[in-house]
């Protein structure tokens, strides 16, 4: 699936993501944060039961019933684990 992916910044160098389906709004209940987009177009294996690159845990599921998958905060990747700052 292509999707679009989103991150903020959290405390301690870590970022959390979202991502949606391609050309998707992020939902109103998530767009009161200061998402940034990360990348667009981005081709992703979503029935993966991990994305471990972005800490989200069954990003199918997630997107099935909110419509978006988000990272979880106890998983939260630091800058320079396997995240491109750009």
């Amino acid at each position: 699936m292509r999707v679009d992916i989103f991150r903020r910044a959290e405390s301690g160098n870590r970022f959390s993501f979202l991502i949606v389906p391609e050309g998707r709004l992020i939902p109103a209940e998530v767009s009161n944060i200061d998402w940034n987009i990360h990348q667009r177009g981005v081709a992703l294996d979503i029935e993966a039961h991990i994305l471990d690159e972005y800490a989200i845990s069954f990003p199918a599921k997630q997107i099935q019933e909110k419509g978006y998958a988000i990272s979880s905060a106890t998983r939260a990747p630091e800058l320079g684990e396997h995240i491109n700052p750009g």
